[in-house]
C-alpha cells in the first residue's frame, strides 16, 4: 500500500496540464487549455483542462476528473499505478507498506497481464545483455544493424533463448501465474505442455503512449522457411494491434514539439530514424493503417508525413491509408525513397543531416504523389487517365474541410490538365452519395428516437426533479463554503398584541443554509449519485466544517467524479465568458447567492409538492374513493402558490 504522505506529495507536485500534454496536444484557451478528445474521434476540440482547478472535462463523453482519474481512464491504470507513474515522472520517492495476501488477490486480470508483460520485457532485455547465448545471438544481431547501446536500452530490445520453455520456467519460478502467461500470449499452452511463443527471436516490446508494455514483436534469426519472419503477440485484453503504433511512447514529445509525425512500416525503421535524430516517428508494425492508429497521432499533431519504401507495388497497397488520414481532417505529405531503399537502410547509408534534408526537401503533397505513382500505368490510355482522376477526386472527397477540398481540386485540375468544373461536378456527386449513405445508416436510429419520443411526457417529471437536485449539488460544490447574508420574514407582536411581519437579515454558510432547509422538509434525493455526494458533503461539514472539492473530483466512483468535474468546469466556462469586452455587465453568482440558494430550495419544494398532489389524486382513483380529500389537496396547492410568490412567478 502507498502511504498517504507519498500520495499527498504526488498531488502537490503533479501538474495536470503537463501530464495530459503528453497524451493530447493542448492549446491555450483563455486561462484554460483545450484539445481533441482522447476518447472519441472528433474534429472540433471538446476536451478542456483547467490548470487553476487542476481538473479536466471531456464534453464529448462526459468523462472528467483530476490527474489520477485521467491516467486511470486513458491508460487503464489502477489508482496505485497512476500514483507510481506520476511519482516517477516527478522524481518523487514512493513509500509503501507491505500488501496483504488478500490485497494481492484483489488485483484484476488486466493488471496481472501488465505485470507479466513488464516482467517479460525486463527478462528478455537482461538475458540478451548478460547471458552467453543472448550476447552471441540477440545482441550481435542488433549491433550488426548498427544500433548503439543507448538505443537498445531506449527501446527495451531483448532476446528469447532458443529453448522450448526457458522464459516460461523463469516466470513460473518468480511466482507468475500460467493463466496470465497464456492470456498475454507469451506462453503457448497445449494440453499438459507449455512453450515460449518467441523462442529464438529478438524482441521489440510494444509500449502504450504512457509506456506500459502491451505486447511484443519478435523477429526470427534463422532461415526456417516454415516460420514467420515476424511474429506479434496475439490479440488480448491489453493488446490490440490495430489500436497502437510502435514507437508512440518514445516519439510523443517530439511529435508535439515538431508538430509533425513521420509514419513508417517497421520496427527497425523507427529505431534507425530515432538513432539518426529523427525522433517524431512511429510505425504501423506491418499492418494496414487504421482509424484508431491515426487518432493516436491526431491527439498530438494535425500533420502526418508518410514514408514509403522504394517499392511501387507496396506503395499502391498502402495508398488507402492516406484516405483514412484525410478523413480525419489531417494534413498529409509523402516521402518516397529510391528503389531498393527503406527508411532503415537510408538512415544507415547517410549522415543525420543528409537524412533530415532529404525528408524535408522530397516531401510532396498527396495529389502529386498519387499522380506521379499512378501515371506510369496510365501512359496515353484515356480510360485509365479518367480512372486516375476519379481516384484522386475520391481522396479529395474524404477531406471534411470545404476550403481545403476546393484548393485540392484546383491543384488536381492544374496537374491533370482538366476543367475545374468537371472535377467539382464529380466531387459533388461523391459527397452527395456519401451523405445519402450516412442518412440511410442513421434511419434506424431516427425510428428508435420516434418511439422514445412518445414517452417524453412520462420522463419529464423525473428529469425535472433530477435537474433541481443537481442544482443543489452544484450550489454546494461551488459556493458551499461561502458565508452570505440571508433574509427571513418573522412575525412580531407589538405592545398591544398586534402581529406584523418584519424582514430579518442573518449571516450563514451556504452549506448550512441548504442543510437546514433540506432537514426541515425531510427531503431525500431521488438520484443515488446526488444522494451520495450530499452525504459526503454533510460528513465533511461535520468533520472539518469545509467542503473539499478535490475529494469529489478524484472520487473512485466515476459517476461522482464525472458529475463533480462537469459542475466545476461549467462554472469555469461561465467565468470565461467575455461579456465585459462586449460592454455587457452581468452580476456574478456571488452577488445573488442568497437568491440562488433560496431558488434552488423553493423550486425543488414546488416540484415535490406538485408531485404529491398528483399522487394523492392518483391514489384516490386507484382505491376508488368516492370523495377525494379536497382539503388536503387545497392545502398543498396553497403552499405551492406561496412558493410561486417567493420565486416571483406569476401562475
Amino acid at each position: 500500500m502507498i502511504t498517504q504522505q507519498s500520495i499527498e506529495r504526488v498531488f502537490e507536485t503533479a501538474r495536470l496540464e503537463e501530464v495530459i500534454g503528453e497524451f493530447v496536444q493542448l492549446k491555450k484557451a483563455g486561462s484554460n487549455f483545450k484539445g481533441l478528445s482522447p476518447f472519441v474521434d472528433e474534429r472540433t476540440p471538446s476536451f478542456m483542462v483547467s490548470p487553476v482547478k487542476q481538473i479536466w472535462k471531456d464534453f464529448s463523453t462526459g468523462k472528467g476528473g483530476n490527474v489520477i482519474s485521467f491516467l486511470m481512464e486513458h491508460e487503464h491504470y489502477t489508482y496505485p499505478e497512476a500514483i507510481k507513474w506520476l511519482a516517477k515522472k516527478y522524481n518523487i520517492e514512493v513509500e509503501e507498506t507491505e500488501q496483504s495476501d488478500e490485497q494481492k488477490e484483489q488485483m484484476n486480470e488486466r493488471e496481472s497481464m501488465f505485470l507479466v508483460s513488464t516482467f517479460a520485457k525486463d527478462y528478455f532485455h537482461d538475458l540478451m545483455l548478460t547471458s552467453t547465448q543472448g550476447k552471441a545471438i540477440g545482441l550481435s544481431y542488433f549491433k550488426e544493424r548498427g544500433f548503439r547501446d543507448e538505443t537498445i536500452k531506449k527501446f527495451d530490445l531483448g532476446y528469447c533463448k532458443d529453448e522450448w520453455d526457458n522464459f516460461t520456467k523463469a516466470a513460473l519460478a518468480k511466482g507468475y501465474d500460467l493463466k496470465y502467461l497464456a492470456s498475454t500470449g507469451l506462453t503457448i499452452v497445449k494440453e499438459n505442455k507449455q512453450f515460449d511463443r518467441f523462442k529464438g527471436r529478438v524482441l521489440f516490446p510494444i509500449h502504450s503512449m504512457s509506456g506500459r508494455i502491451l505486447g511484443f514483436g519478435g523477429r526470427i534469426l534463422t532461415n526456417d522457411k516454415k516460420a514467420a519472419k515476424y511474429l506479434n503477440s496475439p490479440e488480448s485484453d491489453i493488446y490490440h494491434k490495430s489500436k497502437i503504433l510502435y514507437g508512440i511512447y518514445q516519439a510523443k514529445k517530439e511529435i508535439a514539439k515538431e508538430d509533425n509525425c513521420f509514419l513508417v512500416e517497421g520496427y527497425t525503421d523507427v529505431i534507425s530514424l530515432h538513432q539518426s535524430g529523427v525522433e517524431n516517428v512511429v510505425a504501423s508494425s506491418g499492418t494496414a493503417l487504421t482509424s484508431d492508429q491515426i487518432r493516436l497521432v491526431n491527439r498530438l499533431t494535425k500533420n502526418i508525413t508518410v514514408l514509403f519504401d522504394g517499392d511501387a507495388a507496396g506503395m499502391r497497397a498502402s495508398i488507402r491509408g492516406i484516405d483514412l488520414i484525410l478523413e480525419q481532417g489531417m494534413n498529409v505529405k509523402v516521402v518516397t525513397f529510391p528503389d531498393g531503399e527503406d527508411p532503415d537502410s537510408f538512415a544507415k547509408s547517410h549522415t543525420d543531416q543528409e537524412l533530415k534534408e532529404y525528408l524535408e526537401n522530397t516531401a510532396q503533397d498527396f495529389i502529386n504523389f498519387k499522380v506521379s505513382l499512378l501515371m506510369k500505368d496510365v501512359k496515353n490510355d484515356p480510360i485509365k487517365k479518367a480512372g486516375l482522376i476519379r481516384d484522386i477526386v475520391t481522396s479529395i472527397s474524404k477531406i471534411p474541410d470545404a476550403i481545403k477540398r476546393e484548393v485540392y481540386v484546383q491543384e488536381c485540375a492544374r496537374i491533370m490538365d482538366i476543367s475545374e468544373r468537371v472535377l467539382f461536378s464529380e466531387l459533388a456527386q461523391l459527397i452527395s452519395k456519401t451523405d445519402k449513405e450516412e442518412a440511410k445508416k442513421h434511419q434506424s436510429e431516427k425510428k428508435s428516437f420516434e418511439v422514445v419520443k412518445k414517452k417524453d411526457v412520462e420522463f419529464k417529471e423525473i428529469d425535472q426533479i433530477s435537474v433541481l437536485e443537481k442544482e443543489i449539488i452544484r450550489v454546494l460544490l461551488l459556493y458551499g463554503n461561502k458565508e452570505v447574508d440571508f433574509t427571513e420574514v418573522v412575525e412580531v407582536k407589538d405592545e398591544e398584541g398586534v402581529v406584523s411581519t418584519q424582514k430579518r437579515k442573518y449571516a450563514n454558510k451556504v452549506s448550512n443554509e441548504l442543510y437546514l432547509h433540506l432537514q426541515d422538509d425531510e427531503i431525500e434525493f431521488t438520484n443515488e449519485v446526488f444522494q451520495s455526494i450530499y452525504y459526503d458533503i454533510i460528513h465533511q461539514m461535520n468533520q472539518k466544517d469545509i467542503i473539499q472539492n478535490d475529494f469529489f473530483v478524484g472520487h473512485k466512483n466515476t459517476d461522482i467524479s464525472s458529475i463533480s468535474t462537469a459542475i466545476l468546469m461549467d462554472d469555469e466556462k461561465y467565468q470565461l465568458s467575455d461579456w465585459e469586452s462586449k460592454n455587457i455587465y452581468v452580476s456574478s453568482y456571488e452577488d445573488v447567492l442568497s437568491k440562488l440558494v433560496n431558488d434552488a430550495i423553493f423550486n425543488l419544494r414546488r416540484v415535490l409538492i406538485d408531485k404529491k398532489i398528483k399522487d394523492l389524486i392518483k391514489e384516490s382513483e386507484e382505491i376508488k374513493e368516492e370523495k377525494i380529500d379536497l382539503e388536503l389537496i387545497q392545502n398543498y396547492t396553497n403552499l405551492k402558490m406561496r412558493l410561486y410568490d417567493k420565486l416571483n412567478r406569476v401562475v
